[in-house]
């Protein structure tokens, strides 16, 4: 069956905005292999250069080092924060759930730089500004809706006849939790973390209004470098930052794709 006229328009469309996405990205890669001193294409040569100066730079592993530390806590936080949050609102009816609901999604909503604002303006009386508690807080409240959104969508599969077989054969509620529930929604339990971390491994906007010398993260780097000087080690870091990203990205997918294959 061919597709209609409307299903090549959405095809096009889809991959037209991909590339738009995807291209700036690339443009990475070459930059970061160019044998120059400064941000250009490799016309004359490549050259791994600047991913030894990047290896061997203090301060460069001292900032991956900072973002994956950061990351792997504030998704960790999240996805636990997150899962608790969907388990509650499947579990409770009532008028206010879908006001609660919209509460915890709000961080989506609002603008970075809202928020960038708001975390500011609560953490310096807190004493949290430059701080890896202060980050790791933010990024998590920041994480936190994607988390609930998935696992949320892998509970509305969930089958309520095993939770009350599990509880009519005399499992407690934490028990039936633990043994059963999580089990069932655990692919959306991973897909929430993969996004959390996703989000905390590239976030910006935030951690240059709550962090100033002590905490230097990655993307917080690049951004300097990019301000400060020309350096194609810069592009390098962008590199290893996208391909981290896509590491995850495709991992969860293959993951996804054969836990599919097990199930049918």
């Amino acid at each position: 069956m061919k597709p209609s006229l409307a299903g090549r328009i959405n095809r096009i469309a889809a991959w037209v905005i991909l590339s738009i996405l995807i291209i700036p990205s690339l443009v990475a890669f070459p930059v970061s292999v160019t044998g120059k001193t400064y941000l250009s294409f490799p016309w004359e040569g490549a050259s791994l250069r600047h991913f030894r100066n990047l290896l061997t730079s203090p301060e460069w592993i001292s900032s991956f080092g900072q973002s994956l530390l950061i990351a792997i806590v504030s998704s960790a936080l999240a996805t636990l924060l997150g899962t608790l949050a969907a388990i509650g609102l499947w579990r409770l009816s009532g008028r206010f759930i879908e006001a609660i609901r919209a509460f915890l999604l709000l961080p989506l909503m609002v603008p970075p730089i809202i928020s960038a604002m708001a975390f500011y303006r609560w953490w310096v009386p807190l004493g949290l500004i430059d701080s890896y508690m202060g980050i790791i807080l933010a990024h998590a409240i920041l994480a936190i809706p994607m988390v609930v959104i998935t696992v949320s969508a892998a509970l509305a599969n969930f089958d309520l006849r095993l939770e009350q077989a599990s509880r009519s054969l005399g499992a407690s509620l934490p028990t039936t939790v633990r043994r059963v529930i999580l089990p069932v929604i655990r692919p959306g339990i991973v897909a929430g973390a993969v996004f959390a971390f996703i989000l905390s491994w590239d976030e910006i906007v935030v951690t240059l209004f709550i962090s100033k010398f002590d905490v230097f993260t990655l993307p917080r780097r690049l951004w300097n470098g990019m301000r400060e000087n020309t350096d194609p080690t810069v592009a390098a870091a962008a590199v290893v930052l996208i391909c981290t990203t896509l590491v995850f990205i495709v991992g969860f997918a293959l993951l996804s794709r054969r836990r599919g294959e097990e199930a049918a």
